[in-house]
């Protein structure tokens, strides 16, 4: 999680959405991914989904199924929905999606699929809730300023 909070303050620096994250194959990391929805404009440009696709290229195969991904905010739907078509083992995640709108488990483990992914949340949570909950005062603060 450590290498994926890195990510995260990369993105921060971008000033993008502070979300990083890693897969890790073996014990080593294989992709990673920082947030760039703005810098590319481009709605699917979420750090997990930079970072499935790299260790995708990395290790020549859409198929992840002996990887692990950290990712410091709680994934979406859309991720998710990568994460399952990527047969990724498990998810390692820090900050839980404050608004509930992420529906983890339920996709997760819906027994619709052909993929069960396991979940497990609250890894390093306070360090991850802490650069994301940063990034978004500094927001409101510059915000703030310029209406004044």
């Amino acid at each position: 999680m450590k290498s994926a909070l890195k990510c995260a303050q990369k993105a921060y620096s971008e000033g993008e959405v502070p979300i990083g994250a890693v897969v890790v194959c073996d014990g080593k990391i294989v992709g990673r991914g920082h947030n760039r929805r703005t810098a590319k404009q481009i709605a699917t440009a979420h750090a997990e989904m930079e970072a499935i696709e790299r260790a995708c290229r990395k290790l020549k195969s859409w198929r992840l199924p002996e990887c692990e991904l950290y990712v410091t905010l709680e994934p979406c739907p859309m991720c998710m929905g990568a994460i399952l078509n990527a047969r990724i083992r498990k998810v390692y995640f820090g900050a839980y999606e404050a608004k509930g709108r992420s529906l983890t488990d339920i996709i997760a483990n819906s027994g619709v699929l052909n993929h069960k992914t396991e979940v497990v949340g609250g890894v390093m949570e306070e360090e991850c809730a802490a650069i994301l909950s940063g990034f978004f005062a500094e927001m409101r603060e510059r915000s703030k300023k310029q209406e004044d």
